[in-house]
């Protein structure tokens, strides 16, 4: 299938109706089920891929949360008749970069070189993807190294934040309550076995993405690349995880206690969307006024005018599953209740005044300026648009269309959408300091409240 267009109308002076489109590429379905995309791109001589599998925490078995990015590290650790070792040397060589991971839909390989060693850098890549070796002595090594950061991250509380939270926030089953985390559990149950195992359910044709962009002729490039993903079976289609969006009965306040803490890190959720709602777009302009950009409702609120903290902010998850939205700071330990109950403030002044025009106006402008230079400048930005596109069932009319949807949002359309999804309804608080100081004045926000030691294995409060 093809799809035309032009490439992106950005100045500072533009008209509000300029809008952005992507650039020309072709999709096409390969016989084993994968899915190629490539997109011609000659400013400069580099070339970007993504080669993605379907699935990432949506997938992984119970108990081995985790498991996808453990998978991917290991497959660039010995493949074909390459080790590790080599497989660094050569690509050292060829003046390209791989990295790899895994998040709540996906896991993948970002590989980027010289055009003119694209022969070379997809021959690489292709054994990777389709003969690794899982090298015993490696799955020692990255099992070692993978505990070793959980340990990290119980120790950062602005890194444990974010995992506690979706442990608190989704329910037990939801693929979102580890997000693709591993946990000191999870880690002690891997082994070759299962991560062999994982890997020849996920690296099947059916579940491939492989998006290229950058400076090639599709008919030489697209050539190559068939060849490296031709050694990959056709398989099964991965079984995608379905959910609806999260509710909550009443409050609830999880305090993860960290002693030793001298401030408190702090998050409080209600539900959210999915990346396919139809509120999505007034959400994010909604979102960006409260707490997404550094001159936000929030911010202000809490650093500039209050100076409780060096940053607030709002998160607005835009997964294939319904996610969360979330007011995100930290503070000193005395001033936690004071922090909270500030932003508490900021969101009920949100649902109450709303927006004005000049606020929707500022929030449209700042969005239109950001998005061409964040999701559309590069070949590697591509490749991760055109990805996230296709994991979530999504044409090229959600990037073409955009500025138009912009543009049409009036202040009663946006407030109507705050009013829907901005709630002092059965909030979710998870606060990750020193229990002891801070457990008597944060128990006024949730009458169900449960404290859990961070030693304590796993980033999930059972039976809460």
């Amino acid at each position: 299938m093809k799809s035309g267009a032009l490439i992106l109308l950005t100045t500072a002076m533009m008209p509000m109706t300029a809008q952005v489109r992507l650039p020309e590429f072709t999709r096409e379905t390969l016989p084993n089920g994968a899915t190629l995309i490539l997109l011609p791109k000659h400013d400069v001589p580099l070339i970007s891929v993504r080669a993605v599998f379907r699935g990432g925490a949506e997938t992984e078995p119970e108990g081995l949360n985790g498991i996808s990015s453990v998978t991917v590290e290991l497959m660039r650790r010995g493949a074909g008749k390459r080790t590790a070792e080599q497989i660094d040397l050569d690509l050292d060589g060829l003046g390209a970069t791989l990295q790899s991971g895994a998040n709540r839909s996906s896991a993948y390989f970002a590989l980027e070189f010289l055009a003119k060693t694209a022969p070379a850098a997809i021959g690489i890549l292709g054994d990777i993807l389709a003969r690794p070796g899982f090298p015993e002595e490696e799955v020692r090594k990255v099992l070692a190294r993978t505990a070793d950061q959980v340990r990290a991250v119980k120790d950062n509380p602005g890194m444990a934040i974010g995992r506690y939270f979706n442990g608190l926030f989704f329910p037990a089953g939801h693929p979102y309550r580890h997000s693709g985390a591993p946990d000191e559990s999870s880690v002690a149950r891997m082994n070759r076995e299962e991560i062999l195992k994982y890997y020849r359910r996920m690296a099947a044709g059916k579940n491939v993405l492989f998006i290229a962009a950058g400076d090639f002729e599709p008919k030489q490039f697209g050539a190559l690349v068939r060849e490296a993903l031709s050694a990959l079976p056709a398989g099964e289609a991965a079984a995608l995880a379905r959910a609806e969006r999260v509710r909550f009965a009443q409050p609830r306040l999880l305090i993860v206690d960290k002693p030793d803490a001298t401030q408190t890190y702090f998050r409080i959720g209600m539900p959210g969307i999915d990346r396919r709602d139809p509120d999505r777009v007034a959400l994010l302009v909604a979102n960006t006024l409260f707490g997404g950009r550094f001159t936000s409702m929030l911010n202000d609120a809490l650093r500039v005018n209050a100076g409780l903290t060096y940053g607030a902010n709002s998160i607005l998850d835009q997964d294939r599953l319904p996610g969360a939205i979330a007011i995100n700071s930290y503070t000193p330990t005395k001033t936690t209740a004071q922090a909270i109950d500030l932003a508490l403030e900021v969101l009920d002044r949100l649902v109450r005044n709303g927006i004005t025009q000049e606020q929707l106006d500022s929030a449209r402008a700042y969005i239109k300026g950001n998005f061409p230079t964040d999701r559309l400048e590069t070949a590697d930005q591509l490749c991760a648009l055109l990805a996230e596109l296709e994991l979530n069932g999504l044409d090229r009319s959600d990037v073409d269309t955009f500025f138009q949807k912009l543009d049409e949002l009036t202040v009663d359309r946006v407030n109507s959408v705050v009013r829907r999804h901005f709630t002092r309804d059965n909030l979710q608080f998870c606060l990750v300091g020193n229990a002891a100081a801070i457990q008597k004045d944060a128990a006024r926000y949730a009458k169900s409240m449960k404290v859990i030691p961070v030693k304590e294995p796993g980033f999930a409060a059972a039976d809460f």
